[in-house]
């Protein structure tokens, strides 16, 4: 496959390209509406796109920023909404079935301390995810999300490295671990390939149980 990676942070892209030297770097921020538009545009078409940039400011609810609040929306809506246009119109005008995989968060559904603004973030981009299956199943272009627990990730370090804090959380997954890296990716996989070629508008849980519990 050809492949695309897009992110802000410039020591991310070059690290990459050295584990995976063909894949194609872009670096931009993508709450720069015309910046994204002139770079995606160019880059495409594409026939598979993974949304998956993100921040999360987390505040309590009474101490939430304009700044943090219109962050966090450009970015984790914002963002999703328009590189998804851009590559969408380039399917359709290529007239290729595509699949679109959003990033989300256990967060859509689970009220969680500090996370005002994140939480909302993820509930608005589930219900835009299914707003967008229905507007482009038509088109023969699926869109799903995956919905995981905390992700060790850099980012996941950041937030969740009080183990106080990290235990309390553990505690209410069954399977009593965050997920990895991978966990997250195969079932991206399992939703951009054919064999989810019936699934549409889903959020797939990634979460250990935590939802259940």
């Amino acid at each position: 496959a050809r492949v695309t990676a897009l992110s802000r942070t410039a020591a991310d892209l070059e690290s990459l390209k050295r584990e995976c030297p063909d894949i194609e770097p872009l670096c931009l921020d993508l709450a720069d509406w015309d910046a994204t538009e002139a770079a995606v545009g160019a880059a495409g078409p594409f026939e598979l796109l993974v949304n998956n940039a993100a921040v999360a400011q987390l505040q309590p609810f009474l101490e939430v920023t304009r700044q943090a609040l219109q962050r966090s929306f450009d970015v984790n809506l914002g963002a999703v909404l328009h590189v998804s246009q851009i590559v969408a119109r380039q399917m359709i005008a290529q007239e290729v079935p595509g699949a679109i995989v959003n990033v989300s968060s256990q967060a859509s559904q689970r009220a969680l301390h500090d996370h005002a603004v994140y939480c909302s973030t993820k509930s608005a981009l589930d219900m835009l995810s299914k707003v967008m299956a229905m507007e482009l199943g038509p088109h023969k272009i699926r869109v799903n999300t995956v919905n995981p627990t905390v992700v060790m990730t850099d980012m996941g370090r950041i937030n969740w490295s009080d183990p106080q804090k990290s235990a309390a959380m553990i505690n209410r997954i069954p399977l009593g671990k965050f997920a990895e890296v991978d966990d997250v990716v195969n079932s991206i996989l399992f939703l951009l390939s054919d064999k989810s070629a019936m699934t549409t508008g889903s959020s797939l849980m990634v979460d250990g149980g935590f939802l259940v519990s």
